[in-house]
């Protein structure tokens, strides 16, 4: 933790200080700039680790997902973590679960345990002195992992966090937007409908403050009839690009 304390001095992120720190083994004084020009892992490391996050969640291996999180952490940071595994293996899991091949204890527990382990990455992302966002799913929303994904990403772009969760009533965010003054909110639905039976008070929030809309109920259409930003891919990119709106001078880590 010293370690990683000192990189971030130097104004490394998060997931990139972490990646060096544990890159020296013990005490090498290996300098961050020749870390950071070195290749990305290959795309086959990747995939290997994503299937054994997924093999691990699917067999209930709490170990095994454990340290297939720690590999991905480790070795391509939290931003590829998220967009090439953590995100990947869940949307897996989903997908065999409608298929009749995972039960709904097996989806559950997968949820359930990426989620601690986030949950545990988001410890004091509201501390520093960078903008504030606010994060909430919409009214009758309760996937949370990629409200939370965002949060690290914004996190690791110099933001501080405020996060809502689940189930959020827009009346709560428009207070919290009164009470922290962000400079961006951004709400998460799986299905349109979730945000189109709350248009009328989105609007208004989005005349308050930048707005984005995540997850799959977030199509264009929908942000547009909000007034709100325009949907990205993943919620890396929500970042990087909800970010620029929000503060143009602040740059990716």
């Amino acid at each position: 933790m010293r370690r990683v304390l000192a990189l971030k001095e130097t104004g490394l992120a998060t997931s990139e200080a972490v990646r060096i720190a544990l890159a020296e083994n013990g005490g090498s004084t290996t300098r961050a700039a020749e870390v950071r020009e070195r290749p990305d892992p290959p795309r086959l490391a990747v995939e290997e680790t994503r299937n054994r996050l997924t093999s691990a969640l699917e067999t209930f291996d709490e170990a095994a997902t454990q340290a297939a999180l720690d590999q991905a952490f480790a070795t391509v940071g939290v931003d590829e973590a998220v967009r090439a595994v953590v995100l990947p293996a869940l949307r897996e899991i989903g997908s065999r679960w409608e298929q009749g091949r995972v039960d709904v204890a097996q989806e559950h527990f997968a949820t359930n345990l990426l989620l601690g382990r986030l949950l545990t990455l988001a410890r004091g992302w509201d501390d520093g002195q960078g903008p504030r966002a606010v994060l909430a799913c919409a009214p009758g929303e309760l996937h949370v992992v990629g409200l939370l994904c965002l949060g690290l990403a914004l996190r690791d772009r110099g933001w501080r966090v405020v996060f809502l969760g689940a189930d959020t009533p827009i009346a709560a965010v428009d207070r919290t937007v009164t009470k922290v003054a962000p400079s961006l909110v951004a709400m998460a639905a799986v299905l349109p409908e979730l945000f189109l039976a709350h248009e009328e008070e989105l609007r208004a929030l989005s005349s308050r403050t930048l707005l984005g809309l995540g997850g799959a109920g977030a199509t264009p259409r929908v942000a547009a009839r909000m007034g709100a930003l325009t949907p990205q891919p993943d919620p890396v990119a929500a970042a990087d690009e909800w970010g620029r709106s929000a503060h143009p001078g602040m740059q990716p880590a």
